[in-house]
């Protein structure tokens, strides 16, 4: 069996790069667009990625209600901006608070969520934290949908387009910079914050062993409360910086992007964090790709195909471990 999936492995990889370097000379500039396409795209999903990955590192819990949390950081950027576009505020005032507020309110959701559905069921069996996570993701998206409406709603984009950006602006927009450049500040900032901080370290310890790391004078409730702090943050960011994208959101938009931010975090590795960050852009290019070269309209059916051979081929992920997994 294990020789088998070697040699399959061995010819989609050969089949695939031989498509894609005919691809590339036939037409260098079109490849290299849906390439930044594809990286855009993997940047929003590592945004969202890392909630899962950090949630479930840590207590072993799929948080199916963190697209939600996405899609409440891009309605509340969508107020603020709306609020004070209207009382004729600066533009970069506005872009500076929509982000703080939505980084904030989505933070406190994160928080919020963490206390009332999952924290009372630590030591319940998995199925009950699942079924809850299930519930609590629709009960966010109703109570989103019922506040504010169950139609598209137009976002301008807070970023604007840089004058020196202008010669390179056909094959990547300064939106699209932005989004890259912005997920690898967020990704520098978490990695010392992981391995340098206190409560990173202590995030650390209570992903290898709870009982011994609340032995040693960890409190293990606030640092999971905290994951769940740090895992809302970095998906208000990617709601804000997709919906500048796109242009337009709704209530629904957190829960196709929080099943493909699953994908790219089971694609990675669940539990481990350069794992979400790399099946994030491997997925997000894949889906580029074959949405330019093949059919846009199975993009979904592409990426919940990779879910399915990654479930039967390696179930761990690319950077997985067969022991459970370690943030």
């Amino acid at each position: 069996m294990r020789l088998f999936k070697i040699i399959l492995g061995v010819a989609v990889v050969g089949i695939l790069g031989f498509l894609g370097i005919k691809e590339i000379i036939a037409d260098p500039v079109y490849f290299l667009e849906l390439f930044l396409g594809g990286l855009t795209r993997g940047s929003i999903y590592a945004l969202i990625a890392l909630g899962y990955t950090m949630v479930y590192g840590i207590i072993q819990l799929i948080n199916f209600a963190h697209g939600e949390i996405y899609m409440i950081g891009a309605m509340t950027a969508l107020i603020v901006a709306s609020v004070l576009g209207l009382w004729g505020w600066n533009s970069a005032v506005i872009v500076i608070l929509a982000f703080v507020f939505a980084i904030v309110y989505s933070c406190a959701y994160g928080f919020t969520v963490e206390k009332i559905a999952y924290m009372p069921l630590r030591t319940a069996p998995r199925l009950s934290a699942l079924i809850s996570a299930i519930g609590m993701s629709l009960f966010l998206q109703n109570y989103v949908m019922l506040a504010q409406t169950s139609e598209y709603m137009p976002f301008e984009s807070l970023i604007p387009d840089f004058k020196f950006w202008e010669p390179f602006s056909h094959i990547i927009t300064s939106v699209e910079m932005t989004i890259i450049v912005t997920t690898v500040i967020v990704m520098i900032l978490l990695g010392i914050l992981i391995k340098f901080t206190k409560i990173g370290k202590a995030m650390r310890a209570a992903a290898q062993d709870k009982i011994m790391a609340s032995l040693v004078g960890i409190n293990v409730n606030r640092v999971i409360s905290t994951t769940f702090v740090v895992g809302s943050a970095t998906a208000a960011i990617g709601g804000v910086l997709i919906a500048c994208h796109v242009g337009q959101i709704n209530f629904y938009i957190g829960f196709l992007a929080g099943l493909k931010a699953f994908i790219a975090a089971v694609l990675g590795g669940i539990g481990s964090i350069p794992g979400a960050v790399l099946g994030s852009l491997v997925l997000g290019i894949s889906e580029s790709m074959f949405t330019g070269y093949f059919w846009s309209e199975y993009e979904d059916v592409f990426a919940f195909s990779i879910l399915v051979i990654i479930l039967i081929f390696r179930p761990s992920g690319i950077l997985g471990r067969d022991e459970t997994s370690k943030v």
